[in-house]
């Protein structure tokens, strides 16, 4: 968790709209001293990579640790934004995000966990399965994230794929990054029942259950995997709110679970499918729509003012879908959520 020098502390966090209060120590980020203490406040990355944790500093005085611009500007810090990821309070600090849950996070929590199964499913996605404790079970929300701890303390991160009534074990999809440490040892030789140390859950990617609006769940590649959980969910449930699902590849090969998007259909007729790909080959006789898949949905959804967007998947097709829909299609902001998949290089 990035961190700046801070002062003596602790300080009072406040957060309104809702009041919820919480304190933090001298030299705690913000974002830190809330998952902490079981506060749900809207985070991705935690490095000051994605800019998912932004939010309005009402009064007091924040130092940030290191971050980058496209995650907060120097003209939007000057404006009074903050990334709690990696703003230090210097005295007591009142925020404003809408985005904070009424109830308390799942607690996170470190534990062992084993490879149950490999499965690779496309050129460049492996599913792995991992059973988790007996004794142990991690409670979390469709959508949330894990993080693994390499042996030399890096981690990684990868939402879960699949709603936590569908465990006890947990499902996530690795894109092979040649050259990751972690994803080229995933791919080239990881067995089943190797064991890995995990930590969550994390993020606050989830369906927000206190609103029927119609939703877009937009995908970008391996960012499937949390909106496939949030399917999962919906249909557990019985969430009868509409919702469009627009999943987009390079190629069809990329939408490497079509076919189980197709099967859903069939029982969750209030859920649309609209698979985009934006660089088919001749071979692939691609029919269906191309282009950029955030495009695809302002295409169809020129007017989102009565929309929830639930978008996943590579920085750029985050980013975008929400400027442009909060710009040109009058989504209001506080209906964007979001789990942007920083990489290591990302971050850099």
């Amino acid at each position: 968790m990035t961190a700046a020098t801070g002062s003596a502390g602790p300080f009072q966090i406040t957060v309104q709209p809702s009041g919820r209060a919480f304190s933090a120590d001298g030299g705690e980020a913000i974002l830190a001293a809330a998952i902490r203490q079981g506060v749900g406040m809207p985070y991705g990355c935690k490095d000051g990579a994605c800019g998912s944790c932004k939010c309005k500093k009402l009064e007091g005085t924040v130092v940030h640790g290191p971050h980058q611009s496209k995650a907060l500007s120097e003209e939007e810090e000057a404006k009074g934004l903050i990334l709690t990821c990696c703003a230090v309070p210097q005295s007591d600090v009142v925020l404003e995000s809408r985005q904070v849950t009424d109830e308390s996070a799942f607690p996170v929590r470190k534990m062992p966990s084993r490879v149950s199964s490999l499965e690779k499913v496309s050129h460049d996605v492996m599913i792995v399965k991992l059973q988790l404790p007996a004794n142990d079970t991690m409670r979390y929300h469709a959508g949330q994230y894990i993080e693994f701890i390499l042996r030399d303390g890096a981690r990684r991160s990868y939402s879960m794929a699949n709603a936590p009534h569908n465990g006890p074990g947990v499902e996530l999809h690795i894109r092979h990054m040649p050259g990751g440490k972690f994803t080229d040892h995933v791919f080239t030789a990881m067995k089943e029942k190797e064991i890995l140390r995990v930590e969550g859950p994390f993020g606050s990617f989830f369906l927000r259950e206190d609103s029927d609006k119609p939703m877009i769940l937009l995908a970008s590649g391996t960012g499937f995997a949390p909106v496939k959980a949030l399917i999962e969910h919906m249909q557990s449930k019985g969430i009868q709110r509409p919702a469009t699902l627009y999943w987009g590849g390079r190629r069809p090969g990329d939408l490497y679970m079509d076919a189980w998007v197709r099967e859903r259909l069939i029982d969750l007729p209030q859920l649309k499918y609209v698979p985009v790909v934006s660089n088919a080959l001749p071979e692939d006789n691609w029919t269906g729509r191309t282009g950029f898949v955030h495009k695809a949905v302002m295409e169809d959804y020129p007017d989102l003012s009565g929309h929830q967007v639930y978008a996943c998947g590579a920085p750029i097709v985050v980013d975008s879908a929400r400027a442009d829909y909060s710009a040109h299609c009058g989504l209001p902001p506080e209906e964007f959520f979001a789990d942007s998949f920083t990489s290591e290089a990302d971050k850099h």
